[in-house]
């Protein structure tokens, strides 16, 4: 009978709205970062750049609104530097995968470590892991290097000229006390758990050689469904976070089915892209379940977008469904493994006997 109560409170919890608000103007330049990219792409008719672009823009969830002026563009600007590094290591070692899984786990352990220490906010290491996972997967080309890592500085840029117009506009600063202040203000965790980044960065490489071994067409969905679910804060959460993201990917898929239906033309992709990249910003902070019914199609469209008339919806979707199965039962067991006292226990000491030696 327990168990039955306890199944019904945890359905009714996936469907439960939380309280947190976020200011008005956050989903909005979200919106817009990585909407008008793809609308200036498409009119240009450059849309495959533009993709890029619209891709640095999602530096903008990053924007501390709680910050002074000061404070924001500084830290916006830190985390603009950080896109574009991830996604340099992505595309500068995808001329080989071996090397590559290596690179990228030893990255997401750096990355991890770092966003730690700078007590970075939600989304936290995410977006990071997750461009260097896509650059990955782009063919490699050593000549078009620093044009691809234009194209991504471009769109941080923009991003960051969004949040400077933004905060002039809604907030009164003082700029002389702000920059006496600023250093002051920054904040240095020190007591970072190593072993718990060296596990997540061994899940990003493993997952990237998993999806690899099974030959995904899009290797890089596995390790970001994966990490979606370590990064919950408790062994339950974790737990949750997975159940939640498989059904809610299984339902969004169903509602993107729909849309690649009657959707085929780049300009109408474009515009679902910004309706739901805003929808997710309202709702991500109010209900994980309802925002990822809206993440999995934006991302799916915005992966997609650059050649919408070769698209097999039925195709697609099985290959993401699948994609993201694997990825997010791969992060349940990382996440296991991440909060299990015990095992955490028997690897430390095991390190401590090796290093005595």
């Amino acid at each position: 009978m327990e168990y039955k109560q306890n199944l019904i409170n945890e359905l009714k919890s996936i469907f439960k709205i939380g309280k947190a608000k976020r200011h008005w103007a956050i989903p909005v330049m979200a919106s817009l970062c990585v909407g008008l990219p793809l609308l200036i792409g498409y009119f240009l008719d450059n849309f495959s750049a533009s993709l890029t672009v619209s891709l640095g823009g999602l530096v903008i969830l990053y924007l501390p609104t709680e910050a002074n002026l000061l404070g924001r563009v500084s830290k916006l600007l830190l985390c603009s530097f950080g896109f574009v590094f991830s996604y340099l290591i992505g595309i500068f070692f995808s001329f080989n995968y071996c090397i590559s899984y290596i690179v990228f786990g030893i990255f997401s352990t750096i990355v991890y470590i770092i966003t730690k220490k700078v007590k970075l906010n939600p989304p936290g290491t995410f977006f990071f892991i997750l461009i260097a996972a896509m650059a990955s997967g782009i063919p490699f080309s050593l000549g078009e290097i620093p044009y691809r890592i234009g194209l991504m500085t471009l769109g941080v840029f923009f991003s960051c000229f969004i949040a400077f117009l933004f905060s002039l506009l809604f907030i009164k600063s003082d700029i002389k006390s702000e920059a006496k202040n600023i250093l002051s203000n920054i904040d240095i965790q020190d007591n970072i758990d190593y072993l718990e980044a060296i596990i997540i960065g061994i899940f990003m490489s493993l997952s990237f050689f998993i999806a690899h071994m099974f030959g995904l067409n899009n290797p890089y969905w596995v390790p970001i469904s994966c990490l979606a679910v370590m990064q919950g804060v408790n062994a339950k959460h974790i737990w949750q976070r997975g159940f939640y993201r498989v059904l809610g990917t299984t339902l969004g898929m169903i509602l993107c089915w729909f849309i690649l239906s009657f959707l085929k033309t780049p300009l109408e992709i474009i515009i679902s892209i910004m309706i739901f990249q805003y929808i997710i910003e309202l709702l991500v902070v109010k209900n994980y379940f309802y925002a990822v019914l809206f993440i999995t199609p934006m991302t799916v469209l915005l992966s997609e977008a650059g050649h919408p008339n070769s698209i097999d919806p039925n195709l697609l979707i099985l290959a993401r469904l699948k994609d993201v199965f694997l990825g997010s039962t791969f992060g349940a067991f990382g996440g296991w493994i991440l909060y299990n006292e015990k095992f955490r226990y028997q690897i430390k000491k095991h390190i401590q006997i090796k290093t005595k030696k």
